[in-house]
């Protein structure tokens, strides 16, 4: 995608553009964000959280639902209930992973502010590892073997599924070439889990609404291990309403729990079926993985002159 003449640069000619982007990283507290972001009352953020408007670099490798805005006018719509008085934003954490969307959201929104949220890369790779399990876009449960063979292609190109992420400081910089540093609010996520409350005031002061506004703790998207990938596929048409069982059981639940409780259950009986508390990381792994990042992380520290070598281990990494 292209900023076009019916895209105006810097303005909102024909709807609301945002005025703020949380871009990343997947599972790096993103979620947790924007769902307490959206019960701020100076603060509107569509039900949509993840537009991925100012990726189409990454379309073809993330794919769509059909849910998704194609259009400018689409994805204006998404903001028109915000009221003059609010700040409208989205999260959609592969702008930070794109190569296309610092520079697209900064033709479209000059003054936007942007939230990043950076995680340790070794315990990043294994929450995404266990994520994309679950979601069955992974196939091998084994860790070091997935990532080993993290090579694949998609959309006509080769890409990493894993250590492509782990690009922060490249990522980064793109969008400090792009925003002045003081648009940019850089996190990490060790920050938002050790002390969420004064994170979260730190976000309200940059997007310049009210801090003491009460937004409760949110824990989201916590990462499970699918118990068996055949009995997950089996189950997956429970989740749908799919197949002669899934109605039968669906009936059921109505009648033994009106008002909408039994969807609920049926939802919770197939998460229990399905998922796990994810095992213990395998520390020779993480070990390794840590060796592999030891250079990213370095860099970063330097570029945000903070030491999340020692923070984050990489001291240890030999």
């Amino acid at each position: 995608m292209t900023l076009s003449s019916d895209t105006p640069e810097g303005g909102d000619r024909g709807g609301r553009v945002p005025d703020f982007f949380i871009v990343g990283h997947h599972k790096s507290g993103t979620t947790a964000l924007y769902q307490m972001l959206r019960g701020h009352p100076q603060i509107y953020m569509p039900a949509l959280k993840e537009p991925r408007f100012f990726a189409p670099d990454l379309r073809a490798l993330l794919g769509s639902n059909g849910s998704l805005p194609e259009t400018w006018e689409d994805y204006l719509a998404l903001f028109a209930a915000a009221r003059p008085e609010q700040r409208a934003g989205e999260a959609s954490p592969s702008y930070l992973r794109s190569q296309v969307a610092a520079g697209l959201i900064a033709q479209a929104r000059p003054d936007a502010r942007i939230v990043a949220i950076l995680r340790e890369p070794a315990s990043f790779v294994r929450s995404l590892h266990l994520h994309l399990l679950k979601e069955g876009v992974e196939t091998e449960p084994d860790l070091a073997r997935a990532f080993a063979a993290e090579s694949i292609v998609r959309g006509g190109r080769r890409v990493l599924r894993y250590s492509d992420h782990v690009r922060y400081t490249e990522q980064l910089r793109r969008y400090h070439a792009e925003f002045a540093p003081e648009q940019v609010l850089v996190l990490i996520y060790d920050d938002f889990r050790a002390d969420n409350a004064a994170t979260v005031r730190g976000v309200l002061r940059f997007l310049d609404v009210d801090e003491s506004a009460e937004l409760g703790a949110v824990e989201a998207n916590a990462a499970v291990r699918v118990r068996s990938p055949r009995l997950r596929r089996a189950a997956r048409p429970l989740h749908g309403g799919e197949g002669t069982l899934a109605r039968a059981l669906s009936a059921a639940a109505r009648l033994a729990t009106p008002g909408g409780r039994g969807r609920a259950r049926l939802r919770a009986l197939r998460h229990r079926l399905t998922y796990g508390a994810p095992a213990a990381a395998d520390e020779r792994v993480m070990a390794d993985l840590r060796r592999r990042f030891r250079g990213e992380v370095e860099a970063l520290s330097e570029y945000l002159g903070r030491d999340l070598v020692s923070l984050w281990g990489y001291d240890r990494a030999e």
